[in-house]
Parts: C-alpha cells; sequence; structure tokens
C-alpha cells in the first residue's frame, strides 16, 4: 500500500513538474530604434546614440574644419582611430566608432578614408589586381589618399555605491588630431550619461 501512495506521490509531482515545463514561453516584443531600454543600467544603444550624436555635431562645427575648408577649398579628409575602453565595463568601442564614422560622413562636411584594419584587405586585393585583372581596370598602388586628420577617444566611467544603489556616470572624450604635425585641432567632451541603480534587496 505504501508503494503504492509512493508511486503515486512520485507521478503527480512528475506531471507538475512536466506542466510547469509546458508553460514557460519566450516574449519577445519589437520597439522602436530609439526606444530607450535600461535594463541593466550599463552602457547600452541609447548611450552611443546620445553621445556620437553630441559630439560629432561639435566636432564637425569646430574651426579647424571650417578653417581647412576655407583655406584649402576642400573637405579634409579624416580617419577614425581608436576608441580606447578605458572604463570598468566591458564595452564595445568599435560599435562607438562606426556610429562616429556614420555621423562624419553623413554630415557633409568631411572625406573619409578606409581605417588601418579595412587597408590591409583593400591593399591585398590591389596587389592580386596586378596579376589577375586586366591592364585598364586593375588600380594603381601607392595611390592612397592620405588622411589629414584622425579621430580618437576613450570611454571612461565613475562609480559611486552605497549598500543596494549605485551611481555610474560615463566620460566620453574624442580628440581631433592633425596626422602631419600632431597638433591636436579639436577635443570634445560627453559626460551626459549618469544612471542611479538601486537593486532590491534579496529575501531569505
Amino acid at each position: 500500500m505504501k508503494r503504492t501512495l509512493l508511486g503515486g506521490s512520485i507521478f503527480v509531482m512528475l506531471a507538475l513538474v512536466v506542466m510547469m515545463t509546458g508553460c514557460k514561453s519566450t516574449k519577445v516584443e519589437r520597439v522602436s530604434p530609439d526606444t530607450i531600454t535600461d535594463l541593466s543600467g550599463y552602457w547600452n544603444d541609447t548611450d552611443v546614440r546620445i553621445v556620437a550624436e553630441s559630439l560629432i555635431s561639435d566636432c564637425v562645427n569646430a574651426p579647424a574644419i571650417t578653417n581647412y575648408i576655407r583655406n584649402n577649398n576642400a573637405l579634409p579628409v579624416v580617419i577614425v582611430g581608436n576608441f580606447r575602453n578605458d572604463s570598468d565595463e566591458h564595452i564595445d568601442t568599435s560599435i562607438l566608432t562606426k556610429k562616429f564614422e556614420t555621423a562624419l560622413i553623413n554630415s557633409g562636411k568631411v572625406d573619409f578614408v578606409a581605417s588601418s584594419s579595412e587597408r590591409g584587405e583593400l591593399r591585398q586585393e590591389r596587389e592580386e589586381q596586378q596579376t589577375w585583372a586586366s591592364e585598364d581596370t586593375a588600380k594603381r598602388l601607392a595611390n592612397e589618399t592620405g588622411a589629414d586628420f584622425m579621430l580618437i577617444g576613450s570611454v571612461k566611467t565613475m562609480v559611486d555605491q552605497m549598500n543596494n544603489t549605485s551611481s555610474r556616470t560615463y566620460w566620453v572624450y574624442a580628440e581631433l588630431i592633425d596626422i602631419e604635425s600632431n597638433r591636436k585641432l579639436w577635443l570634445g567632451e560627453n559626460s551626459e550619461i549618469k544612471k542611479v541603480i538601486t537593486k532590491s534587496k534579496t529575501r531569505m
């Protein structure tokens, strides 16, 4: 009799587990790319957009850009260099640099050349064209457009914490540098991103 009751109890428990497992579902909601979604309190796509739009607007309107266009009757050629992650969290700065490239090109105030990571593949293609492409279509070697300015920068964080509440402030710095002279032509800073995160206390 005891075995029957025990077996019945085990069967009921297994049935409940199966039912509970079957009830679990994944909910997916599509939202606008402009929607602010702060789930963890860490760096996210909204922060990238805010910082890039702010800094690039300042950069393309800097006197260095305006003076170059006036003095040379041509747009300066810009390349985006390295943006360092000096924060305390993992940040894919390549997303930030691509956002900068897009905003700079779309501003219509600068010309752009391929980055150092992209040039290797392009140079290999030109080398192969010297052998395999027709003489009329093969692209010349040593005919690249040299950049006038390089944009570099960094992301830093300041964290303050007490009990279950913490604040995170992000500083993003950008510098436009004359490649020939190493002169810094423009410095930009954005510290608009500040978040206060409160975590609920775990009850045992």
